[in-house]
């Protein structure tokens, strides 16, 4: 009895290309990947050694306004979140104001609900 090989994995012929299809991806892969190396060690040069830390240029802005304000010869810092008379009312104006309320003991004539007539 002779056995002869049978081939049962189909036509080898049309699967011929993707053997040199395979490497040329390889190639390609691998060029791409050498030149993104060499393009990102180029930029990581660049990069200064290290970077300021943003709490120490706040902290030395806060030295260099107080510095600022010391010599200016105030001897207290200046408040940027303070106004001097917010409301605008000059005193005399205001104790004009303030004289012609009544006063009831601290309690007002609405009960203490701050409605006005």
């Amino acid at each position: 009895m002779d056995f002869d090989a049978v081939n049962n994995f189909g036509d080898t012929r049309s699967g011929g290309l993707a053997g040199p299809m395979g490497l040329f991806i390889i190639v390609l892969m691998s060029i791409a990947t050498v030149l993104l190396i060499r393009n990102m060690n180029k930029r990581l040069r660049r990069l200064p050694d290290s970077f300021p830390d943003n709490r120490a240029i706040a902290r030395d802005a806060e030295v260099a306004r107080l510095e600022a304000d010391l010599a200016r010869g105030e001897g207290r810092p200046a408040r940027d979140d303070a106004d001097g008379d917010r409301s605008g009312v000059d005193g005399a104006e205001a104790a004009a104001e303030v004289a012609g309320v009544e006063s009831t003991d601290g309690v007002a004539k609405d009960g203490g609900r701050g409605e006005r007539a």
